[in-house]
Parts: structure tokens; C-alpha cells; sequence
């Protein structure tokens, strides 16, 4: 039989990939940025309407106005802690699906243990 697990990918950090990192994270900022002001827009020409409730429209608005400034926020976070690390950290960087074959008699938690994927530039350089 054959199950799906959760697999960790983690990134060696060196120079190059913390430049990366950051340039990734700015981006993203950058982004966020630019829907907030969007967002700011729109409900300030939709306030201007008759018939809809400026409040209504500022509670909509607001609340999606400050979901992206937490997400700002977490970034600049994120930025700040990558300054901090030396390269040759590592570095989680997600999960993958792993497709494993089980059969009767396998030990289960040797299965299921703890499985990552190493990667330093872009090149798995071990797997544990």
C-alpha cells in the first residue's frame, strides 16, 4: 500500500540564497503595499456613493487594510531574523508530499518519523 507524509524542506542559507530571501520578502511588501493603497481607494470612492453605508464600507475595507499590514508586519519580521543568521543555518522552508510504500511488518514510527530534504543553492544536498 502506499501513503502520502509530510516531508520538511530546509535551506542551507548562504549569501546568495539570504540575498534571495530578501529580495522575495521585499517584493512581497512591496505588493502588500500597493493593495493596501488600492484597497484604500476603493472604499474611499465607494464611501462616496449614496445609498451605501460608510461605515459598513470602512468595517469591509478595514479589516482587509490591516489583514495586509499584519502580513507587512510578519514580513519585516521575517527580514529582521534573516539579518540575524549566519550563513550555514538552516532553515525550514516548507513541506512536500512524499508518496511511501508500506507493508505488513514495517515499524510504523520509523515510517513516520522525522523525514527532511536539505537544500543548499537549489541543489538537495542530502536527505535525512
Amino acid at each position: 500500500m502506499k501513503i502520502v507524509r509530510k516531508t520538511a524542506v530546509k535551506q542551507v542559507l548562504t549569501e546568495k540564497s539570504k540575498e534571495l530571501m530578501r529580495e522575495k520578502f521585499s517584493r512581497q511588501r512591496s505588493q502588500l503595499e500597493n493593495e493596501c493603497r488600492q484597497l484604500d481607494f476603493e472604499k474611499r470612492k465607494l464611501q462616496n456613493k449614496k445609498g451605501i453605508s460608510q461605515q459598513e464600507v470602512h468595517k469591509r475595507f478595514q479589516k482587509e487594510i490591516e489583514r495586509r499590514e499584519n502580513q507587512i508586519k510578519w514580513l519585516d519580521y521575517k527580514l529582521e531574523q534573516l539579518n540575524l543568521l549566519p550563513p550555514g543555518s538552516e532553515i525550514t522552508e516548507g513541506e512536500v508530499d512524499e508518496i511511501i510504500e508500506v507493508h505488513e511488518g514495517d515499524n510504523w514510527k520509523e515510517m513516520m518519523g522525522e523525514r527532511s530534504i536539505i537544500i543548499k543553492d537549489g541543489i538537495v544536498i542530502r536527505i535525512e
